[in-house]
């Protein structure tokens, strides 16, 4: 009895002490505090330094600095109209004899700048301007390394809760979506093989409802273009141009999903005017295009369209205007290509696109199908391939060529 008294006092005088040595004493409190006070001078020199480096503009807007530096190896079956980005086969330059080739270009580097502000005109504005090197060569005993820089899309937006404003170069408001590929930055993949796609000139305007589904209507005035080929220096009206009318197009969508599962399914129309000789004549267009998320790892997506005098909208009728006697060339086309993404940083896809015309004048028919596969390795590092058969029909037969592509490059 008299021992557990004394086990008991003694726990109970234990226990101040053990109290005693959890608490944290007044000297480690005050170490503590000594660190995270330097650890947040560290931070604060940091954000110092970084924000006097920063890039910034006169007006304060936010300036981000894009692009993707490109380097592919190709090679093409036969002869093609551009041998680093093809769209179709052309015939050989000595009977029998294809002219085969394999070579490298970096042509398809692409630098952009974006800028954003959060309060313009009562809503959110930003503006992106975005340029490659595929303008063209310099003539030199090496043209092929000397590209020349193109402007592709330069746009400016003033967006509200329901509604937006643009003015700038950007893709027909009728046929702005375009297949994924590795390395078809130039001109995108199934150009004059059923994707409408040249970057104009324009101003648009649309209106959204969002509920639980999105439900928008838009409408654009775009440069009138004929697709015609420009001098080296000075330029001439083109042959929709001396219309001295704009193209218009409208467009109605829907749309549903976020981020990464969202789709939209959208028809829109387009009116023109050309001047083959000396009478106007229209270039009309109905086009659909469409998004489709299946499984967060699959997608579907293309484009139909059904029109004539379609040159100007990127290549419609395999880069035709007008059909024997400078009558608008009737042509229909579409596209279409399955996405999957099996893993983190894989992506993988297969598609076709095709373009008929009616009683064309050179080609008569273009059809392309493409398999590519795309890795991230890690960072800001990317691997392509892509293989590609193109099929174009003149009057004197049938030309088929393959196209394979290795892509290598960095994004930032």
């Amino acid at each position: 009895m008299a021992r557990r008294r004394i086990y008991r006092v003694a726990l109970l005088a234990s226990l101040p002490l053990a109290a005693a040595a959890q608490a944290p004493s007044a000297d480690s409190l005050a170490a503590r505090l000594r660190r995270a006070e330097a650890a947040i001078e560290v931070l604060q020199r940091q954000l110092a330094e970084q924000a006097g480096s920063a890039v910034t503009s006169r007006s304060g807007a936010s300036i981000e600095i894009t692009g993707r530096v490109l380097t592919n190896g190709f090679g093409n079956s036969r002869r093609v109209n551009n041998v680093d980005n093809p769209q179709f086969i052309r015939p050989d330059s000595s009977a029998g004899f294809p002219a085969r080739g394999v070579g490298m270009a970096m042509r398809q580097t692409r630098v952009g700048l974006v800028v954003r502000m959060p309060d313009v005109l009562g809503g959110s504005f930003d503006g992106d301007i975005d340029v490659d090197f595929a303008g063209g060569q310099f003539p030199s005993s090496g043209g092929g390394t000397f590209p020349l820089v193109r402007l592709r899309t330069a746009r400016a937006f003033v967006r509200w809760s329901n509604a937006h404003v643009m003015v700038g170069q950007e893709s027909p408001l009728v046929s702005g979506l375009n297949p994924v590929a590795p390395a078809a930055a130039s001109t995108p993949l199934f150009a004059t093989a059923g994707n409408l796609w040249l970057w104009l000139p324009q101003a648009r305007v649309g209106f959204e409802a969002r509920q639980a589904m999105r439900f928008g209507v838009q409408g654009a005035v775009l440069a009138p273009t004929s697709g015609d080929a420009a001098a080296a220096i000075e330029t001439d009206n083109d042959l929709a141009e001396r219309s001295q009318r704009p193209y218009l197009q409208a467009r109605a969508y829907v749309g549903w999903g976020e981020t990464s599962s969202e789709g939209e399914i959208g028809c829109g129309v387009h009116q023109g005017w050309i001047v083959p000789v000396t009478t106007v004549e229209s270039s009309q267009a109905v086009a659909c295009d469409a998004i489709v998320p299946v499984l967060n790892w699959l997608d579907f997506r293309g484009e139909y369209f059904s029109g004539k005098a379609l040159r100007g909208l990127g290549g419609g009728g395999i880069g035709q205007n007008t059909a024997a006697g400078n009558v608008p060339l009737n042509t229909s086309g579409g596209w279409l290509q399955m996405n999957l993404a099996p893993g983190p940083g894989w992506r993988l896809g297969v598609g076709c696109g095709g373009d008929h015309p009616d009683n064309a004048p050179t080609r008569l028919r273009n059809d392309a199908c493409s398999a590519y596969a795309i890795v991230r390795p890690s960072g800001p590092l990317f691997l392509g391939a892509e293989f590609r058969r193109m099929r174009t029909d003149y009057a004197a037969g049938r030309l088929t060529g393959d196209h394979v592509t290795l892509a290598l490059g960095f994004e930032f």
